[in-house]
C-alpha cells in the first residue's frame, strides 16, 4: 500500500540538474521567474521520471540502426560540461549519515529536500513487511530499518504514522535497535539514542603505530579506512547529539525495552542475524576484550590526546585532497561531524565542507537520495560510451560529432593533474596523470577508471579525424606511468592503489556488514581493464617504456587466466557479476591474442557464457551472484546482462553467430519507439553484498553490443 507523503509535494518541472566540471548539483526554483529563466533540459526530465520530448522512430531493422536508435536519444541526456550524468545509489545506510549529520551540526535541510527523501523512504520501505534493507533490493535488516525509521522521524514524520507504525513493528520484531550492526551502533550512539558502552573499540591510537606493522591501518583498504579514521576520532571523543525531546522519544521507540534498563556492555557484539554478512572471528572478539581493558585504563601519557590530533590531521587532509567530497558518502558525513565538534560551525573547513554535501544528492521520479560511491559515475559512463560510439563507427557519423568533442572536452579536463598534497602522510597513492571514477574535484586515482579513461582518450583522438589533440602525449604517457606503479605482486591490479596489508587482516574486520573490506585485493575486472589499456597504448605509442608494459600485460593476463572459475566464468566484484566480469576478461584476453580458437581460457569462458543464455536469447543474472560467488540467475532476460555476454563472445571471436543474433534481437526488441531501452533490474554492486545502481548501462552496452555485432557480421537484416 503506498502512503501520501504528509509534508506534502514538490513540483518535477522546477527541479534542475547543474554541472560544472563535472560537478551535479540538483536545485529547486521556487519562483516562476528563475524557472523561465531557467530551462529544463531534456536529462533533468528523463532522470526525474518526465515524458521527454523525442523523435519516434520505424522499428530497426539492423542492430546498427537499433544502436543509431538508442544514442540518438541518449546524447539528449549529455550534459552541457560532456558527461552522462546519473543516479549511482542503491545501498540504504548513506542517506541517513547525511540526516544526521546536519540535525546534530544544525544545518536546516532545506524543505524540498525533506519532502523528497521523506517520498524517496516510503518508495523504498520493504513492501510486505515495511522496513528497509541494506540496499534498495534487499530484505529488511535492522541497520536499514532503525538509521531510516530514525531519519524520517528527524524530518518530522510523526510516530504514529502508517508508515513508521509498520516499520517499527518490523524493527522490534527483529529484536529493536541493540542488535544494529557497528555502524549503526556509532550512528545512534553520535545521535545520543545509543549508549556508548554499547560499543565495541574503535580506537584513534591505532594512528599512532609505526607504519611497519601489518595491522597499522594505513594498511586498510582505502574506503575502510577513511571510514574508520572519523570513527575513530569521533568514538574517542565521544561525541555526541544534545539531548533534546525528539532523541528521548526516539531513544523509547527503537527499542523493545526502556532504554533506561537496557544492559549497554553486553551489546557491543550483540549483532542481529538480519545484519551479520560476515561473523566475528574469535580474533576480532579477543582484540575487543583488550581494547575494552585498555579503554578503561587512565590516560596516563596522553596518547588518546595524541591520536585524537592525528586523526584530525589526516581528516583535514583527507577533506582538502578530495575538495571536501571524500572518498565516498559515509566518511563524508563523518568528516562533517568531525570539522564541526573541532572548529566549529563557523570555521572556513565547516563551510566548505556543508557546501559540497549537495555533490552527493540525487533527484529522481522516486525522491531524494545520497549516490553511494563517491559523488557519481561522471568519468566512469562517459568513457565508456565514448569507446562504444568509435568502435560502431557511428562516431564517425556527422550528426555524433559534437557529441564526441564534447565528450573528449570533459574527459580532458577531468583528469587528475597532480599528486595529492603530503600524499606519503595521508597514505595516498600517486594520482597524476590518472582518471577518476567521478570527477577531478573528488580527485581519486582508480586502475581501471583511468585505463578506461586512456582507452577513451586513444579512441577519441587517434580514430576520428575531426577532434584536436586536448590531452597531449606526456599526459597519456603519465596516466601509463600510474598504471605501471600499480601492478601488484601476483600480476592483478586492485582498485585504488597496491595491496598493503596482510589477507589475515579480515580476521578483523569488524564490519558485520561487507566481505573482503580489510585490504585491497587484485580484481579480474580492474586487470582486464588496465591489460587492454596498455595493450592498446602500446599498439599506438610503440616506444613508450615498451619493455615494462610487454612485462606487466604478460603478468596481468596471466593473473586472468589464474582467477577463471573452473566453471569457465570469472566472478565480479563491482557490478553483477559473472556477464561482467566475463565482459572484461574476454577482451582483454582478446587484446592479448587469445580467442575462442586458440585459447583454452577463452573457449572456456565463452562456453560458460553459452550455457546461460535463456530460452529467450537474452542472459539475467541476478545481484545475489555477487553476495554468493556463484551465478544465479534472475527470472527474466536483463538488457545489461544480455548486452555485456555478447561484447564477451564477440571479443573472443565465438564462431557460432546463431546465438549471439538471438541475443542482439533480443536487445532490439526491448528498444522503445524513442529509442531508449527501460529500467530494469539493478546493475552494480561492491564488497560482495551491497549493490548499486547504473542506470546509464542499459543505454551504454547495448549500443556498444550492436555497434559490434554490426560491425563483425555487416549489418544484416534482423527484422
Amino acid at each position: 500500500m503506498k502512503y501520501s507523503n504528509p509534508l506534502g509535494e514538490t513540483d518535477p518541472k522546477r527541479w534542475r540538474l547543474r554541472v560544472d566540471h563535472g560537478r551535479q548539483t540538483w536545485h529547486y526554483l521556487k519562483s516562476d521567474k528563475e524557472s523561465e529563466e531557467w530551462l529544463q533540459t531534456k536529462a533533468d526530465m528523463y532522470w526525474l521520471g518526465m515524458e521527454v520530448p523525442s523523435t519516434t522512430f520505424p522499428p530497426a531493422k539492423t542492430a546498427l540502426d537499433a544502436a543509431r536508435n538508442g544514442f540518438e536519444f541518449y546524447k539528449q541526456l549529455q550534459t552541457e560540461d560532456g558527461h552522462w550524468a546519473g543516479e549511482n545509489s542503491g545501498p540504504m545506510f548513506v542517506l541517513p549519515g547525511l540526516v544526521i549529520s546536519m540535525y546534530i551540526t544544525k544545518l536546516p535541510v532545506p524543505e524540498e529536500w525533506k519532502i523528497e527523501i521523506v517520498k524517496y523512504l516510503f518508495n523504498c520501505a520493504h513492501p510486505e513487511d515495511g522496513g528497509w534493507g541494506f540496499h534498495v533490493e534487499g530484505d529488511s535488516t535492522v541497520f536499514g530499518t532503525a538509521l531510516n525509521y530514525v531519519v524520517l522521524r528527524l524530518l518530522g514524520i510523526d510516530a504514529d504514522h502508517p508508515v513508521l507504525a509498520k516499520a517499527r513493528a518490523t524493527l522490534h520484531k527483529l529484536g529493536g535497535a541493540t542488535g544494529i550492526a557497528s555502524w549503526g551502533k556509532l550512528w545512534l550512539a553520535v545521535l545520543n539514542c545509543y549508549d556508548w558502552d554499547g560499543l565495541n573499540p574503535i580506537m584513534p591510537e591505532l594512528w599512532l603505530l609505526p607504519y611497519w606493522l601489518p595491522f597499522h591501518p594505513g594498511r586498510f583498504w582505502v574506503h575502510t579506512r577513511n571510514v574508520y579514521l572519523p570513527m575513530g576520532y569521533i568514538y574517542g571523543r565521544r561525541l555526541s547529539a544534545d539531548v533534546d525531546p525528539l532523541i528521548k522519544s526516539l531513544r523509547q521507540e527503537l527499542y523493545t525495552q526502556p532504554y533506561e534498563s537496557i544492559h549497554w556492555s553486553s551489546q557491543a557484539s550483540n549483532i542481529a542475524q538480519a545484519d551479520s554478512y560476515v561473523s566475528h572471528t574469535r580474533v576480532l572478539k579477543i582484540l575487543n576484550f583488550v581494547l575494552r581493558v585498555y579503554e578503561n585504563l587512565p590516560n596516563l601519557i596522553g596518547l588518546r590526546d595524541m591520536a585524537i590530533k592525528e586523526s584530525y590531521k589526516l581528516i583535514e587532509l583527507e577533506d582538502k585532497n578530495s575538495s571536501y567530497l571524500d572518498v565516498g558518502p559515509v566518511p563524508k558525513a563523518m568528516n562533517l561531524l568531525c570539522t564541526y565538534f573541532e572548529e566549529g560551525p563557523e570555521s572556513q573547513a565547516f563551510q566548505e565542507s556543508k557546501e559540497r554535501l549537495i555533490d552527493y544528492i540525487w533527484v529522481s521520479k522516486k525522491g531524494m537520495m545520497m549516490n553511494g560511491t563517491a559523488d557519481g559515475a561522471q568519468l566512469w559512463d562517459t568513457a565508456f560510451i565514448v569507446q562504444a560510439m568509435v568502435e560502431s563507427g557511428l562516431a564517425k557519423e556527422p550528426q555524433n560529432h559534437e557529441s564526441m568533442i564534447r565528450a573528449l572536452e570533459f574527459i580532458d579536463d577531468c583528469q587528475i593533474k597532480c599528486n595529492a598534497s603530503e600524499m606519503e602522510r595521508c597514505y595516498r597513492h600517486c594520482s597524476k596523470g590518472a582518471w577518476p571514477f567521478s570527477t577531478r574535484d573528488q580527485g581519486y586515482n582508480v586502475s581501471d577508471c583511468t585505463a578506461e579513461g586512456l582507452k577513451s582518450v586513444i579512441d577519441l583522438q587517434n580514430e576520428l579525424s575531426y577532434t584536436k589533440e586536448l590531452v597531449s602525449k606526456d599526459r597519456l604517457y603519465d596516466a601509463v606511468d600510474v598504471l605501471l606503479t600499480m601492478q601488484n605482486a601476483d600480476g592483478g591490479f586492485a582498485t585504488y592503489e597496491l595491496i598493503r596489508g596482510p589477507k589475515i587482516l579480515e580476521w578483523i574486520n569488524p564490519t558485520e556488514l561487507f566481505g573482503g573490506i580489510m585490504i585491497e585485493y587484485s580484481y579480474s575486472e580492474c586487470t582486464a581493464s588496465v591489460l587492454t589499456a596498455l595493450l592498446i597504448f602500446r599498439k599506438h605509442y610503440p616506444d613508450y617504456r615498451a619493455d615494462e608494459i610487454i612485462s606487466v600485460c604478460e603478468k596481468a593476463a596471466d593473473f586472468i587466466k589464474k582467477s577463471q572459475e573452473e566453471s569457465g566464468g570469472w566472478c565480479g566484484t563491482w557490478a553483477v557479476c559473472y556477464t561482467y566480469a566475463g565482459m572484461l576478461a574476454l577482451e582483454s584476453l582478446a587484446n592479448f591474442g587469445e580467442f575462442y580458437d586458440n585459447s583454452e581460457f577463452s573457449q572456456k569462458g565463452c562456453d560458460f557464457l553459452i550455457s546461460l543464455q535463456k530460452p529467450d536469447g537474452g542472459w539475467g543474472e541476478s545481484y545475489k551472484s555477487c553476495e554468493l560467488n556463484k551465478f544465479i540467475e534472475h527470472p527474466e532476460s536483463q538488457v545489461v546482462n544480455t548486452a555485456m555476454a555478447l561484447l564477451a563472445l564477440m571479443s573472443a571471436r565465438y564462431p557460432h553467430e546463431e546465438p549471439i543474433r538471438r541475443g542482439i534481437k533480443l536487445i532490439m526488441s526491448r528498444q522503445q519507439a524513442n529509442g531508449e531501452w527501460r529500467q530494469e533490474a539493478i546493475e552494480g554492486a561492491f564488497n560482495k553484498n551491497c549493490i548499486v545502481t547504473y542506470p546509464n548501462y542499459k543505454f551504454i552496452f547495448t549500443i556498444w553490443a550492436l555497434g559490434r555485432y554490426a560491425k563483425m557480421y555487416n549489418n544484416p537484416e534482423l527484422l
